[in-house]
């Protein structure tokens, strides 16, 4: 199938959503959906920017997006084509983190204990958004019912804005981070520790305070900035060993062993 355009869907200018990121989501859908598929040459800028009631250029600036995300591909003097999946790797902990479970047939159910909101990071020499402002947001995952993972993820406050009015109950934080914000990260680092936990951790966690935790700390970087998004992941290790791999695309996520 090449380049016809079927009825879409119209484009909203009245959303705070720029028009090229709302063509964007729609051709991204088409091609996950494999209304597009791999191969396939998708509609000429002046045909999407025509039926879309568009501007040429924003139809560049939505296409221009996807070619970023590897998912299209322009040739010259062919036109743009839709790229074969990479393989892909949810660097987001938590969603790959749930997926690893579930791979090994454990039940997953998470608790949210903080919403996403804005927040003032105090001074702390570790963090990377010491005195600055910054997106929070914390979760606690359940597996077959036992309390096992808090997670807390501080985003940066520019390159996220407006991510705390996203849905992201049962969602992927990765997931909505890509489809709404067009970023991946690319490489990151994590460091571990042993210690205990605190008050109101052993109390989530529903453990003794005397009982050894598995401490993370998570940086990922983004090409448009390193340390865009930080977590402290906290682990009951008594029931599961936690193990994950960290790279760029090809990432391979194990979760647990």
């Amino acid at each position: 199938m090449n380049e016809e355009i079927q009825p879409s869907p119209v484009l909203n200018p009245q959303s705070p959503i720029p028009l090229y990121r709302q063509l964007a989501d729609i051709l991204s859908g088409k091609i996950r959906s494999g209304q597009y598929r791999p191969g396939d040459r998708i509609a000429s800028e002046i045909e999407m920017a025509r039926v879309y009631g568009i501007g040429r250029p924003t139809a560049r600036q939505a296409t221009e997006s996807l070619i970023r995300k590897g998912l299209l591909t322009r040739k010259r003097g062919a036109g743009t084509f839709v790229q074969k999946a990479p393989k892909e790797v949810d660097l987001f902990s938590l969603g790959g983190t749930l997926a690893s479970f579930q791979k090994k047939g454990v039940a997953i159910r998470t608790e949210i204990l903080h919403v996403m909101r804005m927040v003032l990071v105090p001074p702390d020499a570790g963090h990377p958004f010491s005195g600055a402002q910054a997106y929070y947001f914390s979760r606690l995952s359940y597996a077959d019912a036992n309390p096992v993972l808090i997670e807390d993820i501080y985003l940066h406050a520019a390159l996220f804005s407006g991510i705390d009015r996203i849905d992201l109950a049962g969602r992927s934080l990765s997931q909505a981070v890509e489809e709404v914000f067009f970023m991946r990260p690319t490489s990151g680092k994590q460091l571990f520790r042993a210690m205990h936990p605190s008050r109101s951790q052993a109390k989530q966690l529903q453990i003794p305070i005397e009982m050894p935790i598995l401490s993370v700390q998570r940086f990922l970087h983004f090409p448009q900035a390193d340390n865009a998004v930080y977590s402290i992941l906290t682990c009951r290790t008594d029931r599961f060993d936690f193990s994950q791999f960290l790279g760029g695309v090809g990432y391979e996520n194990t979760g647990i062993l």
